[in-house]
């Protein structure tokens, strides 16, 4: 089971956009796709067959999972575990100890 799952709530913890908030897009292996972080410029070369126009475009690229935390109530950065609970495992918030909604 992943602890870090597609339209999660995550918050940066390291790196040059530490404190940012935003969801998971996308899941790439260790790496994920936050929305709003980690963006970057890239130069777009025009290509009028599929309708595209060259310039500089805005693209978000993946960032380490491990530098990425779920956000608990009180806004802060929480780790995750997995625990069962009839007979299910489900996640929980290892700050507060509230179940994460699959």
């Amino acid at each position: 089971m992943k602890k870090i799952r597609t339209g999660d709530q995550v918050i940066v913890t390291t790196g040059r956009d530490r404190g940012k908030q935003g969801t998971v897009s996308a899941i790439l292996d260790q790496k994920v796709l936050v929305d709003g972080v980690n963006q970057y410029k890239k130069n777009v070369k025009p290509n009028p067959g599929a309708g595209i126009t060259g310039g500089v475009v805005d693209k978000t690229m993946p960032i380490q999972i491990s530098n990425v935390a779920l956000i608990d109530a009180n806004g802060k950065p929480s780790r995750v575990g997995i625990k069962e609970v009839d007979g299910k495992k489900v996640r929980f918030l290892k700050t507060t100890g509230a179940i994460v909604a699959a």
